[in-house]
């Protein structure tokens, strides 16, 4: 099943803690398997594999958790073990103020705060949050870097809903810094509605999902551990709003045949009606042709950066009737041709 696809400013931004500290970033985005040129496109995506290979160089290369973002340094270690002091608590609440009182231990580091309010939004504001809303932010200097707060509030919340054993819906999200160009990024990365230029970074949740029980035992925390943070960053589809189910049966269907069920189809398995589907689906900011493209493009972007499969073979694959047809939408979602896209990234493993 393709994977879906990170937009090349991410990429630019997860570079900048080691650009600032002297590292040359190029070495370690060939060892990614990433072609350098690809980070002079704002259309350029690139595959989970690859932002996971670029993670583990950066981590690497800076020594450092929050790769040179933060103000100062997180040693290798100070996430697990925030992990094993905080899941022997009774419920997610207290779990959440024991990891924010262990972070607030290191000078410096991220001063988390987890806030249960009545009403009104982040930092006093009246906004999206409504009767009985925790609110989880991230406060400190990391204005120059607002992408490693974004990625906290990311990794918390999955980390949440992982100790919980269920995925916790966020009822809005707020980001200290103004839109930024990929802006449409947003409500798939946290599922819910976003705003920018708040008084600071952070999500809104029902307050009752703090009273939950933790389900997680040590031995579960390894296996956790082992993989993380790449498997909090990814973009996990839950099936819990109506753009993930529709993404979810897109992309099956695209495993066994080329051709896509229509909104007709979708709708008629979703039990609503196709006018209700499409209400649904703008709610929620996208629409069905949009996400068609996006299992498509995604497929494409992973099937020319990792195999082998001829460009035709792979279009008709996709359900384009003519290559001409598939470079035509490849160049409208990435900004290249697939050729072009192929050679430089199988440039980066010669």
């Amino acid at each position: 099943m393709p994977s879906r696809t990170i937009t090349v400013h991410h990429v630019r931004a997860m570079l900048h803690g080691a650009e600032r500290h002297g590292i040359d970033t190029v070495p370690l985005l060939r060892t990614a398997q990433i072609p350098p040129l690809l980070l002079g496109d704002d259309r350029a995506r690139i595959t989970e594999v690859q932002f996971a290979r670029l993670f583990r160089e950066l981590y690497r290369a800076t020594g450092d958790e929050f790769l040179g973002l933060g103000s100062a340094a997180s040693r290798p270690g100070t996430f697990a073990m925030m992990c094993h002091a905080s899941i022997g608590c009774r419920d997610l609440g207290a779990a959440m103020e024991r990891a924010a009182t262990f972070y607030g231990l290191f000078p410096g580091g991220p001063d988390f705060t987890l806030e249960r309010r009545g009403t009104g939004g982040i930092g006093g504001t009246s906004g999206p949050a409504g009767q009985g809303d925790a609110v989880f932010a991230v406060r400190n200097d990391l204005e120059h870097d607002y992408f490693l707060a974004e990625c906290l509030v990311i990794i918390w919340h999955r980390l949440c809903s992982w100790l919980i054993g269920r995925r916790i819906p966020l009822h809005w999200a707020e980001f200290g810094h103004p839109p930024p160009p990929h802006k449409d990024e947003y409500g798939l990365l946290f599922g819910c509605t976003v705003r920018f230029g708040a008084p600071r970074t952070g999500a809104g949740f029902d307050e009752h999902w703090l009273a939950a029980p933790l389900i997680r035992d040590e031995a579960a925390l390894e296996g956790m551990l082992n993989r993380a943070p790449f498997d909090l960053l990814s973009r996990r589809e839950y099936g819990t709003t109506v753009a993930e189910q529709v993404r979810r049966a897109l992309t099956r269907a695209l495993r066994t045949s080329p051709r896509l069920p229509s909104l007709g189809e979708i709708a008629a398995r979703l039990a609503v009606s196709p006018a209700t589907l499409r209400r649904r689906l703008a709610r929620e900011s996208t629409s069905y042709q949009e996400l068609k493209d996006a299992v498509r493009r995604d497929a494409a972007i992973a099937g020319l950066a990792e195999g082998a499969e001829p460009i035709a073979d792979l279009a008709a694959r996709l359900g384009f009737s003519e290559d001409t047809a598939f470079h035509r939408a490849f160049r409208r979602w990435t900004g290249t041709t697939p050729g072009a896209y192929r050679y430089e990234n199988q440039g980066q493993r010669s």
